[in-house]
This record gives C-alpha cells, sequence and structure tokens, in this order.
C-alpha cells in the first residue's frame, strides 16, 4: 500500500466523485485540460447571479479586484506571496506583457530559447525580432527526451536579456532543473520566465525560494481550472524597475478619473494590467484550486510518480519506445508513448471513451493526475495493445 507521511495515498481518490467526467471516460489527459469539478456549476450560476441582480454594481462589490483576489489563491501553490500574481486570458499575452517592459535596442537583446518550447511561445518571441530582438535557439533534436541542461546554460551569456524556458516540457514531460537555469542567468545579468504551465498542480513550485524572476502558467491543466485564467508572477522587488508597454486603464492608479493622456502605473500587481478583465473565467478557477490545496501537491506528485512508474513499466514490458524520462527527479505528470500508428491508436482509444492525445514528433501522451486510478492506467495499455494486435 502506498502511504505518504503515514496517510493511505489512494485517499486522494475520494477526490474522484467531484469530477463528473470521471464517471464516464478513463481521463488521462490532465497536461492538456484538466477535469472540470462539479463545484464550476454553482460558481459560473453565481457569476451569472450576480450580472443579473447587481448589475454594473458588481464591479465595485468584487470584479475589479478578482484578478488579484483569484491569484493570491493560487499562490500557495507556486509558492509565491500574496499580492504578486495576475490573471490574463493566456500565456502567449503574459509572455506579450513581459515583453513590452524591456527595450530590444540595445547590447543585451538576446532571447534565448530551446527547440522544445511550446509553438506559440516561440512564434510570439521570433515577431519580436522587428523590435529588435536577436533569437538564439537552442537546437536539441538528438534528444528526443530533453534539453541537454548544459547546451542551454552555455547559451545563456552576457548578451542575454531574457530566457523564456518550460519547467516540463509539453511534449515528453521533462522536468528541468529551474535552479540551474536562474542561477546561471543571473549570473550573467539576464531575467528568466519560467513556464510553470506543465507543472504547477502536480509537482511542486517554489517561485519565491527560485528567486525567479517572471513565472508564467495556467489554471487550465493540472490545477483543473478551465480555460481564460494564465497567472503572471513579477519578483516583487522587480516590479518598480517595469513599465509595460502593453498597458491599460486597469494598471493606472486613478482609473476612474478618465484622464487622456500619458498613462501612468500602480506600485502593486494591478501594473501588470491592461484592459477590462476576464470576469467569467476567475469565477471557474476556484473550485479546481482549491481541490488541488487541500489534497496537496506533494501528496499529488506522489501519486503522480508512482501512477506514470506503472504506466513506463507496462510500456517497456510490451516493448514500446517511451519518450519521457525514467527518473523520477527527471520527470512531470505525462508519459509520452512512441508507438506504431500513433494518430490511428489514438481515434480509436477515444472512439472507446479513454481521452488521451498525441503530438508529432513525441506520440501518445497519457497524463494521469490524482483522481485517476491503477486500474485506469492498467486499461490503457491492454486497450493500445489490443489496437496493436488488431491492426497487425
Amino acid at each position: 500500500m502506498q502511504c505518504y507521511n503515514g496517510r493511505r495515498m489512494d485517499d486522494l481518490l475520494k477526490w474522484r466523485d467531484e469530477f463528473p467526467i470521471l464517471k464516464s471516460t478513463t481521463y488521462l489527459i490532465s497536461n492538456s485540460l484538466g477535469a472540470m469539478p462539479r463545484g464550476v456549476y454553482a460558481a459560473m450560476e453565481s457569476y451569472a447571479r450576480t450580472w443579473a441582480t447587481r448589475g454594473v454594481r458588481a464591479w465595485e462589490e468584487g470584479w475589479w479586484e478578482m484578478g488579484v483576489a483569484v491569484g493570491d489563491q493560487l499562490a500557495p501553490l507556486l509558492g509565491a506571496d500574496p499580492g504578486t500574481i495576475t490573471l490574463h486570458p493566456n500565456v502567449t499575452l503574459t509572455q506579450a506583457i513581459i515583453a513590452s517592459c524591456f527595450d530590444f535596442r540595445g547590447a543585451r537583446r538576446k532571447i534565448v530559447l530551446t527547440d522544445k518550447e511550446f509553438p506559440s511561445v516561440v512564434y510570439f518571441w521570433y515577431a519580436q525580432r522587428r523590435r529588435g530582438a536577436e533569437i538564439e535557439m537552442v537546437r536539441t533534436e538528438e534528444d528526443p527526451l530533453r534539453v541537454p541542461l548544459e547546451k542551454l546554460l552555455a547559451a545563456i551569456d552576457e548578451r542575454t536579456l531574457l530566457v523564456p524556458v518550460s519547467h516540463v516540457l509539453f511534449r515528453s514531460g521533462h522536468l528541468q532543473d529551474a535552479a540551474a537555469i536562474i542561477e546561471k542567468a543571473h549570473r550573467v545579468g539576464a531575467r528568466v520566465i519560467l513556464d510553470t504551465y506543465q507543472s504547477a498542480g502536480v509537482l511542486p513550485v517554489e517561485a519565491r525560494r527560485w528567486n525567479v524572476d517572471f513565472l508564467v502558467g495556467g489554471a487550465l491543466k493540472w490545477l483543473c481550472g478551465g480555460p481564460g485564467v494564465a497567472y503572471l508572477y513579477v519578483r516583487p522587488d522587480l516590479r518598480r524597475e517595469l513599465e509595460p508597454g502593453l498597458t491599460g486603464w486597469i494598471a493606472h492608479p486613478r482609473p476612474f478619473d478618465f484622464a487622456v493622456g500619458e498613462g501612468a502605473y500602480r506600485d502593486d500587481a494591478f501594473r501588470f494590467f491592461n484592459g477590462t478583465p476576464h470576469i467569467p473565467a476567475f469565477y471557474a478557477a476556484p473550485p479546481g484550486i482549491e481541490i488541488i490545496r487541500q489534497a496537496g501537491v506533494a501528496r499529488i506528485r506522489e501519486r503522480s510518480l508512482a501512477l506514470t512508474r506503472r504506466l513506463i513499466e507496462q510500456a517497456h514490458a510490451h516493448g514500446w519506445r517511451v519518450h519521457t524520462p525514467e527518473a523520477d527527479d527527471e520527470r512531470g505528470g505525462t508519459v509520452t508513448l512512441d508507438i506504431p500508428r500513433g494518430p490511428e491508436v489514438l481515434q480509436e482509444l477515444l472512439r472507446r471513451e479513454i481521452i488521451v492525445d498525441y503530438r508529432p514528433q513525441a506520440g501518445l501522451r497519457v497524463s494521469p493526475h490524482f483522481y485517476n486510478t491503477e486500474e485506469e492506467i492498467d486499461r490503457v495499455v491492454t486497450e493500445i495493445s489490443s489496437i496493436l494486435c488488431r491492426g497487425q
């Protein structure tokens, strides 16, 4: 029996009833979209009722502050202090807000990326070349699992301005050494934008302890918070140094003066807002965030390692190539299986109500969360084997 601090690990399964989709599917895709908690029904009803009954008064009765208030609920899961997180529609926009704080016309204008970053982020940073940014792409095609740490660190030099890097790679689930990357960047005067989209909620994140400059991600995946809530943490001592070019009236210290002309900036987290916020998403996110908080990320991590280890062992027993590191300290919450006829197998799994996904240059991504069972791991392996045998 698996234990954590003397408690049975399978007591995490008491949360299964809170996720309606688990009754009808084998849901193993939390790296893409976490299962919706049933509490979202009541949360969205509350939003509709507030709008219906309070109308415009809702802004002064809570809506105006929600972009930071919900961020404060996220803060303990990110190792951050209250008042340091703002919420935005997506991670690409958080990168844009950060980029707008910097001038790319000086000697320090290099952006260090790797070829294993999520494409939307890569597209955004390449577009900054028109503003003077220089892109150094760290090529790692020779390794399907990871970005060699030494190669990435070598690219970060005295000309580097920003290092947008993933804590966990989206294709392979490789867990990168955030502390080493941040230490090297700071040693040469560069700033790190750490993307924790594929880690927050399934393994510990320590923004304050790592001394990271910026931390971004979203509630969409392991935090079970739905789309439309991406978070931006800015290291508190950096805040007043930065003046986002992507700004708006929410960032102004006196927005209701409606003054026309050059803007100004608040001194708190609101400094990184711009236009009117996306209120419905702020209502949808807290039920999942609260469940993750109560379940405990440390316990979720232990559960995740056990389930992914079980999956890797069974994959090897079937002779399938695994594009995910086997070492526990190098692996996030996803296992990527490089199997024959991957897209075809995916479609058949979906038909059988087993929800996983497929990524080119990687394979089938299987992502169990704390609410999944050992039997569901066994089932996906059995069904993949059955599909492959049928096609011989």
